[in-house]
């Protein structure tokens, strides 16, 4: 008995000493697996992210290069530099520089020195630091240049001015400042540094990192010996895999420029923690349950063994869909089962973050990225395939209704909705808020109309989404491979523009026009500088005069704005209004139309001319509060009575919120301006209205007036208007006079001012001013 014990005893031992070598054997190889898995993904993110910073250097490059040629191309430019003209030098590199995203601008002579410079510190006349190595860049036919310019590193590209021969060379170049190293993190993930030394000194650190890690990070940039390899490092204690990589190294001066990037590796280890608890749990049991069967489990332990080996082995190698096949019902078959669990859980994990990564979370559908890889793969293939833009017009309107809630519904709804015209092969993707995208293979542009057409039917039908019935309206832009699009980018782009066009079409439905993306980009660039027009100088106001019937004199003026856009010149009100109201900038737009006239008013008033003025007011302006504050203070700042200013608002302005904008125009009566209702008789509901609204004035509609005559309808129109206005009270303008016959139409009627061609063209502030001090240009326009 006691040798039974004691042989139980030692089996027990051996067996508790063989499960903890398999279980260490396991962990380790687990260790091992997740340690190597973690600097394998960080050495491949390092890689990728490398060749991302080159592209992204390379993309930086090529624009400002792009830009570079324009302007050195520009005759203006090049006539600036030809005269010396230092002031119009300074200008275009301000304005291009601004346009193509530069950061330092020179103008160099032939000789290296510094003709002009948008850099403070550096002065006309100076030679210009790194012309030798510009020069030896460009002899050795690089593009670009990376040099630490004042202590930050700096990307330069430089480009000849010639006229026909090089009379000039023109440098300019960014920062890669922390602006530079954000972006390269977010389409990277990886932790990015810049350092620049120089005799001088080392320069302050551009790091996306923390900045309690900045010091330790410099430090071992200077330091760094081992060139471009991959190495380990730990900075107050976080281990972060590093690939420096040297920029720019001129041994002649002294100057590097130096970039790492870290990949870090405390986080993704992290992730395995689960993973150590879970072997912990299991070698618990499994010593449990030797204890328990010792002889039993002697027997057969070599196979559990070698199988949970093997497991360990595929589980280290990254298989985890092979099982464990132990068919035991004892703590070995449960430790199986636990490594299989384990290996189910693992891949089920890599599977659900394969799948997050290319769906959207909300409607199961395909997102961006997948759907523009299927498209990709079509095109590869030479299938043809049609892409629709399809955008919920309404889903605004219906989430301020129902809350967020009832949007997510919605496209729930909308997805299920378009899943059912998919075939086998087309795929359906949820790009952002109400925008879906269709890929019909084997279609072109007329086959796709049809689809786009049925699917409008159905998503026009109401639909019940939780407690409310709601219809969609819906945009649908069509681009199709290979007519519209050689690219996936390219057909998405088109697909999108055809969905904005379709906005103002009737059938909400548009093919892609050739063409449009020029008028796209157009479009674009008008909406960005829009922004700055006023603050760069570019808005003009004209001035064009209005004629007293009564008295033959011009005592009034209607201001109208102008925009000299630097790149596509004079650009029309028609265009850039509509612009304005859409995004949201005409608010900017009325404040300086509204202190430039108040200006103009001022200057004229100084030497005696004395003329009131009107000026034009936007709906956006009435809805709020600030318009009569801001009025009024500029009148005060420019001593300009309020008699002299008339502000001109539509019908429609005042009919999108009738409340709020009555509440403003008593407010602007109250500080003294008066007020003119214009393009009188285009709107719908102005009569009922007419009589609550604080005006002095109407002017009629140009589209009655221009083309007058006795026996039409319009002078049936007209003439009752201006009955109407002097029973009310109220003076009359007559716009868009182009003939002397309606001109004394209008006097016969009594109408009191007439505005337009045949009086005069809008005309500059200083036209305007000698205009109006010479007598009227024939006696055909005096009064009888």
């Amino acid at each position: 008995m006691k040798l039974r014990s004691s042989f139980q005893a030692r089996i027990a031992c051996v067996l508790i000493l063989l499960l903890l070598v398999v279980v260490a054997a396991l962990t380790l190889a687990v260790k091992v697996a997740t340690n190597e898995a973690v600097r394998g993904q960080a050495a491949e993110q390092l890689e990728v992210g490398t060749r991302v910073f080159e592209r992204l250097l390379d993309v930086r490059g090529r624009r400002l290069r792009d830009g570079l040629q324009i302007l050195s191309s520009d005759f203006g430019f090049r006539d600036a530099i030809a005269s010396g003209d230092s002031a119009t030098i300074r200008s275009a590199l301000l304005n291009h520089g601004a346009r193509i995203g530069a950061s330092d601008m020179f103008v160099l002579g032939m000789d290296g020195k510094v003709i002009s410079s948008t850099a403070d510190d550096v002065a006309d006349g100076t030679p210009f630091a790194y012309d030798q190595a510009l020069r030896d860049a460009r002899r050795s036919k690089q593009t670009m240049l990376i040099v630490p310019l004042n202590g930050q590193p700096h990307l330069l590209v430089e480009a000849q001015v010639l006229a026909p021969l090089p009379i000039a060379r023109v440098v300019m170049g960014f920062t890669m400042d922390a602006a530079f190293a954000q972006e390269l993190h977010s389409l990277s993930n990886l932790q990015v540094s810049f350092l620049t030394q120089t005799r001088d000194g080392v320069g302050q650190l551009v790091s996306t990192q923390a900045p309690e890690l900045h010091a330790s990070i410099s430090e071992w940039m200077q330091h760094n010996k081992d060139g471009r390899r991959v190495t380990l490092t730990v900075h107050e204690q976080q281990s972060f895999l590093n690939e420096p990589l040297m920029l720019a190294s001129d041994s002649a001066s002294g100057g590097k420029v130096i970039a790492l990037l870290q990949s870090p590796l405390d986080d993704a280890m992290k992730a395995f923690a689960p993973l150590d608890h879970n072997i912990i749990y299991i070698a618990m049991a499994s010593l449990l349950a030797s204890l328990v069967g010792a002889l039993l489990l002697a027997r057969s332990v070599s196979q559990p063994v070698q199988a949970l080996a093997e497991a360990a082995d595929r589980i280290g190698q990254g298989d985890y869909q092979t099982p464990v096949l132990l068919k035991r019902s004892d703590e070995l078959g449960a430790l199986a089962g636990a490594i299989n669990l384990m290996q189910a859980g693992i891949a089920e994990r890599e599977l659900q973050l394969a799948h997050n990564a290319l769906h959207d979370s909300l409607t199961g559908l395909p997102n961006r990225a997948l759907a523009t890889e299927r498209l990709g793969s079509a095109i590869a293939a030479e299938r043809p395939v049609a892409v629709l833009y399809l955008n919920i017009d309404n889903l605004r309107e219906l989430g301020e209704n129902g809350g967020p809630v009832l949007v997510d519904g919605i496209l729930q709804r909308a997805g299920e909705l378009l899943q059912e015209v998919l075939r086998p092969g087309d795929t359906l993707a949820h790009l952002i808020a109400g925008e879906f995208l269709l890929l019909l293979e084997n279609f072109n542009s007329d086959s796709a109309v049809a689809t786009a057409d049925r699917i409008q039917q159905f998503m026009t039908v109401q639909q019940h989404v939780g407690s409310h019935d709601i219809a969609m309206e819906c945009l649908i832009g069509i681009a199709a491979y290979p007519v519209d699009g050689q690219i996936a980018e390219e057909l998405l782009s088109r697909a999108s523009i055809a969905m904005s066009d379709a906005k103002t079409l009737p059938g909400r439905l548009q093919v892609y026009q050739q063409g449009r993306d020029l008028a796209h980009q157009r479009q674009i660039s008008l909406i960005r500088d829009l922004r700055h027009a006023a603050a760069n100088n570019e808005l003009i106001l004209n001035y064009q005069p209005k004629l007293d019937i009564r008295n033959g004199q011009v005592r009034q003026a209607e201001a109208l704005l102008r925009w000299h856009h630097p790149q596509f010149g004079m650009v029309s009100p028609a265009e850039f209004i509509i612009l304005a109201e859409r995004t949201g900038s005409i608010q900017t737009l009325t404040r300086w139309v509204i202190e430039e006239g108040i200006r103009q008013l001022s200057e004229w008033n100084q030497r005696g001319l004395r003329v009131q003025l009107s000026l034009n007011i936007s709906a956006d302006d009435l809805h709020g509060q600030d318009l009569p504050e801001q009025a009024s203070r500029l009148l005060r700042q420019y001593r300009v009575p309020a008699e002299q200013i008339i502000f001109e608002i539509t019908e429609s302005a005042v009919m999108r919120e009738p409340e709020a904008a009555l509440k403003v125009l008593h407010r602007l009566r109250e500080c003294g301006i008066s007020l003119s209702v214009d393009d009188f008789g285009t709107g719908y509901s102005s009569l009922a209205h007419l009589k609550r609204m604080p005006v002095q004035e109407l002017k009629i509609d140009q589209s009655f007036v221009r083309n007058l005559d006795e026996t039409s309808e319009d002078a049936v129109i007209v003439r009752s208007t201006i009955e109407m206005s002097h029973n009310l009270g109220l003076k009359v303008v007559a716009e868009g006079v182009e003939y002397e016959h309606s001109l004394r139409l209008l006097e016969r009627w009594h109408c009191d001012t007439a505005q337009g061609y045949l009086i005069s063209r809008p005309l500059t502030a200083a036209a305007f001013e000698v205009w109006v001090k010479q007598p009227l240009p024939t006696p055909s326009l005096m009064v009888h």
